[in-house]
């Protein structure tokens, strides 16, 4: 399995801007989590792993348009890579192949 370098909210940020694009950026990032988690989650910590998956080739980003409620200024728009893409979906298979194996006695020692 290749994804060894990717974290657990970095995966979230990566399935977030996947389920944004084509208007992810940290902002929205940031409330896509907050609202899917329900917890507090800061803007600096959502760029922070934009640059590594940026840096890990996992997204790529460009500059949008200068928006007036921005005060003119840019937002920096990511898409996830083809790479990007074939993490989350390695992801994905580990995650529902080891929810498959789990039994209803396993669950039952859960509670």
């Amino acid at each position: 399995m290749r994804r060894s370098d990717l974290g657990e909210f970095e995966e979230v940020v990566l399935l977030a801007v996947a389920v944004l694009s084509p208007t992810a950026y940290s902002v929205v990032i940031a409330e896509e989590l907050e609202q899917e988690t329900g917890q507090t989650v800061s803007t600096g910590a959502v760029h922070a792993a934009l640059q590594r998956l940026e840096q890990k080739g996992y997204l790529t980003s460009h500059l949008g348009e200068a928006t007036p409620e921005r005060g003119g200024r840019r937002k920096r728009l990511f898409t996830v890579t083809a790479l990007g893409g074939r993490v989350l979906n390695e992801v994905r298979s580990v995650r529902n192949r080891l929810w498959e194996r789990i039994t209803p006695q396993t669950t039952l020692k859960w509670s």
